[in-house]
């Protein structure tokens, strides 16, 4: 690797270092998040079952329940909330509460899904400059995330987890929540939405783009294939994988999540008339080049032919300069010509 590699990584090494708070959680089947029973049968196998199931019918199991397709939401301020479509067992993550970065006037607007762990100023200036440049952002606030969080707790770990169950549930209610808002966008007058999503935002961003007939485009900023495979081979998620190693095999790890994982999903993309971008860097120590380069070769195999950029730099180093402004650059130049 060139020195210029070594200085990336070595970069990434360190940034993945200054969070303090990551601690291991202990394993959990988690089938109680999925409102399912063993019913003597052993966890992995229910999970398994659902994720065959979920797989062979994804429409169903993305599918935005009747209630929610216009479902009540009010503002405050420059704030939209409304009710999850998918309640869970925590009660406060169940409201969700999107800022809006309004373009006057627009019939352009994007649903922008920060990365994991990301606080209330992620993504803050992209929405804003998005908005200068005439499209309406709403900026949303994932599952566990910000005021979505377990009390006491200052990271977003429930939404990544050792616990399968609640992992799948809370990635689930993601895609519903983003297919819920792209519903109250078009009720408010838009015609042309979007969505962009960055690291875990992207897979949600993807799932719903490929779920959602209202969704015109996409920007998927940093891309892989297997969910699993990101946790256990990810420097970000490391300690995600030691609540997970000895108790699950990363085989059944990636069947178990593979309906959250883009790679399962690929052949519809590719088959999809919809123009997209996929983000990656070349550095990455979260979200491989090579599994990124997995999904790339996966689109080819099935003739899809996604627009794609890569960025001279790491998953964490991207939010440093210049490379924030290198991205948000890919991104908002795609958004303002593709939507």
């Amino acid at each position: 690797m060139s020195l210029y590699g070594r200085i990336m990584h070595w970069r990434e090494r360190v940034l993945t270092q200054r969070d303090t708070h990551r601690k291991v959680y202990p394993f959990e089947w988690g089938l109680e998040w999925l409102g399912m029973e063993g019913n003597g049968r052993p966890p992995l196998q229910v999970l398994l079952d659902l994720a065959q199931d979920s797989l062979s019918d994804s429409e169903a199991f993305f599918a935005l329940p009747e209630e929610h397709v216009r479902g009540r939401w009010a503002k405050r301020g420059d704030h939209l909330e409304f009710e999850s479509p998918a309640d869970c067992l925590l009660e406060q993550n169940n409201r969700v509460r999107c800022r809006v970065f309004e373009a006057p006037a627009s019939r352009r607007a994007v649903v922008v899904l920060p990365q994991w762990n990301a606080d209330e100023e992620s993504h803050v200036g992209l929405c804003r400059v998005l908005s200068k440049l005439g499209i309406t952002a709403v900026r949303h606030a994932l599952p566990f995330h910000e005021h979505r969080r377990p009390q006491g707790m200052v990271r977003a770990d429930y939404m990544v987890s050792p616990n399968i169950g609640r992992t799948i549930h809370a990635v689930r209610q993601a895609v519903l929540e983003t297919r819920r808002l792209v519903h109250l966008l078009g009720e408010k007058g838009y015609r042309h939405i979007g969505v962009m999503g960055t690291s875990i935002g992207s897979c949600v961003g993807y799932l719903s783009f490929l779920h959602e007939p209202l969704l015109k485009t996409g920007v998927f900023n940093f891309v892989s294939g297997w969910f699993a495979d990101v946790v256990w081979q990810g420097n970000a998620t490391r300690y995600v994988r030691r609540g997970l190693e000895g108790r699950v095999s990363l085989e059944d790890l990636r069947r178990c999540w593979a309906p959250i994982s883009p790679m399962a999903y690929v052949q519809r993309a590719a088959a999809d008339r919809r123009r997209h971008l996929l983000i990656s860097a070349r550095y990455d120590l979260t979200f491989l080049p090579e599994m990124s380069e997995e999904v790339f070769k996966a689109y080819r195999r099935y003739g899809g032919r996604p627009e794609v950029a890569y960025l001279p730099c790491g998953h964490y180093t991207t939010a440093r300069f210049p490379f924030k402004y290198l991205d948000g650059w890919h991104i908002c130049r795609y958004l303002r010509r593709h939507l």
